[in-house]
């Protein structure tokens, strides 16, 4: 459904977006991460077309960015990190007037802007002026503008900006939700977010795209936890003729209860070597207690990148 071909963005002399390539297909949930300056919200807005990119190709939907921008803009709900709102005017007048901009017909706009007041629980505050509202619900006014014209692709910058616990637990149900009619491209620096919605990761490093996974793959740390009652010399001499076998580190324990980590060779699944890391050992007499593959959070994954 979006298709981004070494997209390049300069400023002068500088490079702000260097040849990023990815495909996104419809329904994904995809976390956009990076420090600050990385690279995240230029390709937001060279994706929503509100930026020209100096180099590559951007394709939605089978439409060319730099051809078909403003029907490209009609698939688009955008949410910017700073959401430009009219502070003066109540909720309700905001929202029949984006509508309006959205290209909502006349006849749809009031039964739109009620659904999305809905949506993103705005109706106590409907009435009341933009500028008297907290930041949370300045967000949420954000969210709702977004969604108004039902897109078939949603982009959030820091949608949880200024929002409180619950509120934070309602927009991921509000992302969610969203993903079953649309594809979602979440950026923010709060990793526990991407973490919570997203299906996939791809993290933006000066410029460049420097991963891009699946969570379950992402947290992989391609090792296996094991625990049995065997010494270290009685594991590794069972594990000793095994091809995916790395080295195994004694994590701590003693008697029946010793945890291990193994690592293993290959770009392979950890799971699909556990079956044969598990005869292996029972093999060898030892009684086996545990066995799962190691997870890691994504906050570690990303401190790896940034030391990369």
């Amino acid at each position: 459904m979006i298709v981004v071909e070494d997209v390049t963005r300069t400023y002068g002399d500088f490079t702000a977006v260097d040849r990023v390539s990815f495909e996104i297909g419809r329904g994904e949930i995809v976390g956009l991460l990076g420090h600050n300056g990385a690279g995240k919200t230029t390709i937001m807005k060279m994706l929503t077309g509100y930026l020209e990119p100096s180099a590559g190709r951007i394709e939605i939907d089978g439409l060319d960015i730099g051809l078909d921008r403003m029907a490209i803009q009609r698939k688009i709900g955008y949410l910017p990190e700073n959401c430009p709102v009219y502070p003066e005017m109540p909720v309700i007048e905001y929202l029949d007037y984006s509508a309006a901009l959205h290209g909502v017909p006349r006849d749809q706009r009031m039964e739109r802007v009620r659904e999305v007041i809905a949506k993103t629980e705005l109706t106590s505050k409907a009435a009341q002026p933009i500028d008297t509202l907290s930041r949370g619900f300045r967000q949420r006014v954000g969210v709702a503008q977004a969604l108004l014209h039902r897109p078939d692709i949603l982009i959030l910058d820091e949608p949880t900006n200024g929002l409180d616990p619950s509120q934070v637990q309602h927009m991921r149900e509000l992302i969610t939700e969203a993903a079953r009619h649309a594809t979602v491209i979440l950026s923010t620096h709060i990793l526990q977010e991407v973490q919570a919605v997203c299906d996939r990761v791809i993290i933006i490093r000066g410029g460049r795209k420097v991963v891009d996974e699946r969570m379950e793959a992402l947290r992989a740390a391609h090792r296996l936890l094991i625990t049995v009652d065997a010494e270290p010399d009685r594991v590794r001499a069972a594990l000793r003729d095994m091809t995916v076998a790395g080295a195994l580190e004694h994590l701590g324990g003693e008697g029946e209860y010793r945890h291990y980590a193994l690592a293993l060779k290959g770009d392979g699944d950890p799971r699909d070597s556990a079956p044969e890391v598990a005869q292996a050992l029972l093999r060898n007499g030892c009684q086996l207690y545990g066995l799962q593959s190691e997870q890691r959070s994504l906050e570690s994954v990303f401190i790896e990148t940034a030391a990369q």
